[in-house]
């Protein structure tokens, strides 16, 4: 049994993106071919955005969208402390500080309620993540950051595709960024993600950054880097991208099923109100001393489980220097200790999902 069975996938749409990746083959123009720009048009459509800019990674989109801002050394960015790394990491990669806002217990997301009190006059950006697929409270988080004159940044790595109040992810806030992975949602066969956005002159300012700093050859306005998304990756997306809504479709059924097999055993993942759920992760919780037996105890009877995420960013070492202390984000901590993710993707079967659910229910009673 697969975690994310992209083998699967790959078989279903096989002819598609052998054609799509032939096709760059035989053009060779394997950097910036014609297949970025009209990916990144599909894209920008699919959001409802003017534009797209695909980069080289998640990771580099979240930095490249801080440089646009001209977010650097004395400034602030307030984020989560619950996530994958990389939500952290690229705020002082500009030479700025990370500030730690906790989220909610039930839906993984920035508590809008905490945010106000955690903004200085040094904050220049809100970067909320949309956690294991579906979008925190933006309209909450949008006041108060038009309030204070903030720019937000939707860190929506696990969450294209999803929606809040019939606007979709990566278009809800002034810039959004995803990342291509490729065990994401949509994702490739290599490292890749994208910005949205409707502002023309942010836009342009990240087009130049991921292409050193020129949105011409030999003209630097802008210090850059090399944050290209690869042709042939670009064609994996087109391939895929014409089954997305099938997926996404498919990941809300598998998602209720599961809820449907397992609400009387344990606490299943709550949709906040307005949101729909692309289930990058299905994650369920479990007291703190049994969670790693039962992860373990799954894991022996064949079924493959994973932890997102056993450590909150105030814990790692890299972020002692902020002086943060264990207590300061209860929510984030406890969810640290009690996470786990079962097996998802839009392949599942329900004769997989009863699998699972059986194997889950037995390993939960004895633990119990």
């Amino acid at each position: 049994m697969e975690f994310i069975d992209l083998k699967t996938q790959y078989l279903k749409y096989q002819q598609d993106i052998d054609a799509r990746m032939k096709a760059v083959l035989d053009h060779g123009q394997f950097i910036m071919g014609p297949e970025i720009e009209e990916m990144e048009s599909k894209l920008a459509d699919f959001v409802g955005v003017k534009h797209c800019i695909s980069v080289s990674s998640g990771t580099h989109s979240l930095e490249i969208a801080l440089r646009a801002l001209n977010i650097g050394p004395g400034d602030e960015v307030i984020t989560v402390p619950f996530s994958w790394i990389s939500s952290a990491e690229v705020i002082p990669l500009v030479g700025a500080k990370p500030v730690f806002v906790d989220v909610e217990g039930d839906s993984f997301n920035m508590n809008p309620e905490l945010l106000e009190s955690a903004i200085t006059e040094n904050t220049k950006a809100i970067m909320p993540v949309s956690l294991f697929g579906q979008m925190p409270n933006l309209e909450a988080i949008q006041a108060i950051a038009d309030k204070y004159e903030i720019p937000v940044i939707e860190d929506a790595a696990q969450s294209f595709g999803a929606s809040r109040n019939g606007v979709k992810s990566c278009g809800a806030s002034l810039i959004g960024s995803t990342s291509f992975f490729p065990a994401k949602p949509l994702g490739c066969y290599g490292d890749g993600g994208a910005l949205f956005t409707d502002d023309d002159d942010l836009a342009t300012a990240m087009k130049a950054i991921r292409t050193h700093g020129g949105v011409r050859r030999h003209h630097h306005t802008l210090v850059g880097t090399n944050g290209r998304f690869d042709t042939l990756q670009a064609a994996v997306i087109l391939a895929k991208l014409p089954h997305f809504e099938d997926e996404l479709s498919a990941r809300a059924t598998a998602g209720e099923r599961y809820d449907e097999l397992l609400r009387e055993f344990c606490k299943v993942p709550e949709i906040s109100k307005g949101n729909t759920h692309v289930y990058a992760q299905y994650t369920l919780r479990a007291n703190s001393e049994m969670r790693n037996n039962i992860v373990e105890d799954l894991k022996k009877e064949g079924i493959p489980v994973a932890v997102y995420y056993p450590t909150c960013f105030h814990e790692q070492p890299v972020f002692e220097y902020l002086g943060y202390q264990w207590g300061d984000f209860p929510e984030s901590e406890k969810a640290s200790r009690e996470v786990f993710s079962l097996p998802m993707h839009p392949f599942l079967t329900e004769e997989e999902q009863q699998l699972i659910a059986d194997k889950l229910t037995f390993v939960l009673d004895k633990n119990n």
